[in-house]
């Protein structure tokens, strides 16, 4: 199964994050398919940026979103991910 979850980059205790597509089996901060855009929760309000087009393209390709992943879709307001209890 095909996941869009977060990767950690940055410094020890500085952490900011990738938001990439991955197969689910792979390490959080292993091996990859692509780089979706990013997420940074240490600015204040935190910041994130997505490729939509490409986050459409996944979701319609049977791509399932981690819950952090789904809430800042959600912020986006451009991208509704189907849950699974909606399905």
């Amino acid at each position: 199964m095909v996941r869009i979850r977060l990767r950690r980059t940055g410094a020890k205790k500085q952490a900011s994050y990738r938001i990439v597509v991955a197969d689910s089996r792979a390490p959080r901060d292993g091996k990859f398919i692509e780089v979706l855009g990013w997420y940074n929760p240490r600015t204040d309000p935190p910041t994130f940026e997505i490729n939509k087009e490409r986050a459409e393209y996944w979701l319609s390709r049977g791509a399932q979103p981690s819950d952090a992943v789904a809430r800042l879709l959600k912020k986006m307001e451009a991208v509704q991910p189907e849950s699974p209890e909606a399905a």
